[in-house]
C-alpha cells in the first residue's frame, strides 16, 4: 500500500509551496507526487493529465493524499462523482487539513456514505439559495429599467442575415468566419429564429409521388461490452444518450475491474466510441488505450457481414 500526493495549482502564477509544505513528511518518505500546474479547478479531475497518471499507477490499497479539498474538488458534487471511481479501484482518499482532514472520502461506509450526503445536501440548498438570490436581482434590476446581460456580438440586421445565409445552405463553421464570431453564436441566432428545427408536419417536405411513402424501420439493438475504463469517463465526458444507456447498461465485475454491458443500436456504440477517444490518444494510460482497442474491435467485428 503506497501513498500517493496530489498537488495542484491554478495558474502559472501561483505554486504548490503550501501544499508541499502540509505534505512535507509523507514527500521526505519518498512518497510519489503527481502535479498539475497551471489547471484550473474548473477541469473535471478526469481529464487532467497529472490525476489520471495517478489512477493508471496506483494499485488496490492506495491512499491519495492531497492538502486540502481545493486540489481535487470544487463542490461537494464532484465528491460524489469521485466516490464510485476510487471505490471500484480499491483506492482510499484523505486531506491533509481543512473539514474534510481525518476522513477516507472514498470509504464505502454508511458513516461516510451519511456524511458526502449531508454535505451534498447543503450545497444544494446553498445553490438554491444563490439561484433565489439572482432572480429577484434580475426581477428588480428589469423593474428599474436596467438592460442585463452583455451587449450582443451581432446587430439584428446581421443576425437576420446569418439565418438567411444558413436558410441559402450557409454553413454554421463559415458563417461564424464571416462575422467573426463563435460558432455557438450563429447556433443561437440560428436557434431564436427556430432555423435548425425541422418541419412540424412531416408531410410539408417533398415527397417523390412514384415512390411508396415508408417509414425507416429502428435500427436494431446490438449487445456489447463497454469496458469499465471507458464507462467511467462517459458517465461525464459522453452526450446525454450515451451517458443514459450506460445508466441503463448492466455491471459485470472482472476481477478488479468491469464491463458495463450495453444493449444499444449500433449507431450509440459508434458514438461512445468517438467521445472516448481521448483514452486512445497516447497521453492516456496504457491500460485506457487497451480498453479503447478492445471497444473497438468489438464494434468492428459487428459491423463487418459474416460469410
Amino acid at each position: 500500500m503506497v501513498d500517493r500526493i496530489y498537488l495542484r495549482h491554478s495558474t502559472d502564477k501561483q505554486t504548490d509551496a503550501r501544499q508541499r509544505h502540509a505534505l512535507a513528511a509523507l514527500l521526505a518518505a519518498g512518497a510519489p507526487a503527481y502535479d498539475d500546474p497551471a489547471t484550473s479547478s474548473r477541469q473535471l479531475f478526469l481529464h487532467r493529465t497529472g490525476f489520471t497518471k495517478l489512477l493508471h499507477e496506483a494499485a488496490v490499497g492506495d491512499t491519495i493524499r492531497i492538502a486540502d479539498a481545493a486540489r481535487l474538488f470544487r463542490s461537494v458534487a464532484d465528491i460524489l462523482a469521485l466516490r464510485p471511481v476510487l471505490i471500484r479501484r480499491g483506492l482510499h482518499l484523505r486531506v491533509e487539513s481543512g473539514l474534510l482532514s481525518g476522513i477516507d472520502l472514498a470509504s464505502d461506509d454508511p458513516g461516510t456514505k451519511m456524511m458526502v450526503s449531508v454535505l451534498a445536501a447543503v450545497l444544494e440548498f446553498q445553490r438554491d439559495m444563490i439561484s433565489e438570490n439572482t432572480r429577484e436581482g434580475v426581477a428588480a434590476a428589469e423593474a428599474s429599467g436596467k438592460t442585463l446581460g452583455r451587449p450582443a456580438a451581432l446587430d439584428a440586421d446581421q443576425a437576420a442575415a446569418v439565418v438567411e445565409a444558413y436558410r441559402n445552405g450557409a454553413a454554421v463553421k463559415a458563417l461564424a468566419r464571416r462575422h467573426r464570431v463563435a460558432p455557438k453564436t450563429i447556433r443561437r441566432i440560428l436557434d431564436a429564429a427556430s432555423a435548425r428545427e425541422l418541419p412540424d408536419e412531416l408531410d410539408t417536405l417533398p415527397v417523390d409521388a412514384n415512390e411508396p411513402h415508408q417509414v425507416p424501420a429502428p435500427s436494431p439493438e446490438i449487445v456489447l461490452d463497454l469496458p469499465g475504463l471507458l464507462a467511467d469517463h462517459l458517465r461525464t465526458a459522453g452526450d446525454a444518450a450515451v451517458r443514459q444507456a450506460i445508466s441503463a447498461g448492466r455491471t459485470i465485475r472482472r476481477g478488479q475491474g468491469h464491463t458495463v454491458r450495453l444493449a444499444a443500436p449500433l449507431e450509440l456504440h459508434r458514438a461512445a466510441l468517438q467521445q472516448s477517444a481521448a483514452l486512445a490518444t497516447e497521453s492516456a494510460g496504457p491500460a485506457e488505450r487497451k480498453a479503447h482497442r478492445v471497444y473497438a474491435t468489438r464494434i468492428t467485428a459487428t459491423d463487418t457481414p459474416r460469410p
